[in-house]
Formats: structure tokens, sequence, C-alpha cells
């Protein structure tokens, strides 16, 4: 008889998943707060507050007219894209006067969605900026909402003045399977970034 522990009767490890964490930001209204709730697999939190008549002078609701309500520090949430990789998505404020929670929340992230809306693209201008100036890999994805024009990928490009690396991806920020390719995209391109910053210099 032969004694000890048989390898087929091992339990495999489970494994040990990689934590990521990645900002969704843009401008007031452009579904960021739609798009973590939609891909979350944990009931997001949320910091949502009414939308007050103190806040009209300084809240542009041009575009938006209907929108009740306003993120004021964060959204979070988390999705598994793999058995050994995890997601904590961290949705940031849209107004002007919450930028200052924008460098909190930017510390660690490796890299971010930056939400765009076709009729309002000059609200994602100040992600943009605020992104490719702290060298944080970042994604643009365009919201299609119901009524807005559809532009091709090319005119959307140009109007934001992206460079040519940044990826610009079409999405529908209510579907957990559109939300997922974004966050997809941006993981990759973060992790391609990454790998050309280690490239050896050659001369």
């Amino acid at each position: 008889m032969a004694f000890g522990r048989s390898s087929g009767g091992r339990k495999k490890r489970p494994v040990e998943p990689v934590t990521l964490k990645i900002l969704v930001a843009g401008g007031f209204g452009v579904g960021k707060t739609t798009l973590v709730g939609a891909v979350s697999e944990i009931r997001p939190l949320r910091t949502e507050e009414n939308l007050s008549e103190a806040g009209r002078p300084v809240d542009d609701l041009h575009g938006v007219e209907a929108k009740s309500t306003t993120t004021v520090a964060m959204d979070f949430g988390r999705i598994t894209l793999r058995e050994d990789l995890v997601l904590y998505l961290f949705g940031t404020p849209g107004q002007d006067r919450f930028w200052f929670l924008w460098d909190e929340l930017a510390q660690g992230a490796l890299g971010a969605v930056v939400l765009a809306d076709t009729r309002r693209l000059e609200e994602s201008f100040a992600a943009i900026d605020y992104f490719e100036r702290r060298g944080i890999p970042f994604t643009v994805a365009v919201n299609c909402f119901e009524g807005a024009a559809r532009f091709p990928s090319e005119s959307v490009r140009a109007a934001l003045d992206l460079d040519a690396d940044v990826p610009l991806v079409m999405c529908d920020a209510r579907e957990r399977e559109s939300a997922k390719e974004v966050l997809v995209a941006v993981v990759e391109h973060a992790m391609a970034v990454a790998a050309r910053t280690r490239e050896p210099v050659t001369t």
C-alpha cells in the first residue's frame, strides 16, 4: 500500500488577483455614474446629491436639462475582468468646483476613461488636459446618447485634438458589455504605455 497524498486529490490553490485602479472621468452629465453602475459587480457606492437652486449659477445644465442629481465626491465600483485581474473603478465629479478631489482620486491609478458626449465635446477638454499633464494613460469613450448625432471617429478625434496613440471608442454607458469593452481598452492601452517606458533606449 502506498502512503502519502494523492496528487489527484489536491485542490488548486486560489489565484490571488491583481487589483488595478481605473478612473472614470469627464464633464458634468456625460454618464460617469451610469457607466460605473452598469459594469460594477457590487452595488456601487455613490455620493450623489440633488441639484439645488444655489448651484444653478455655477452648474451648466445646457444639454442636460433633465439632470436632477450630481456626484459630489466619487462613484466606486468593482469588476473582475479575469480570474487574476480585478478593476476598482473611481468615478470623478464633473463640476469645476469639485476638481480639487481629482488629485486624491488619481493617486495610484493605472489609467482612466474620459467619457465624452458629442453634443458637448468641450466638457471633455479639462479631463483630457488633466491626464495628459500628469502622464496618466487614458482612453476616450464617446457615450452614444439617444438622439445625439453620430460622427466618424476621425472627426471626434480631430475635434478633441487627441494624440494618435490615444484610443477612442464608441460606447453605450448603460450597457454592461459595452462599458466592459471600454475598460478592457483602457487596461490594454495602459499596459502598452508601461511596456514602452520599460524598453531600453538604443543609440
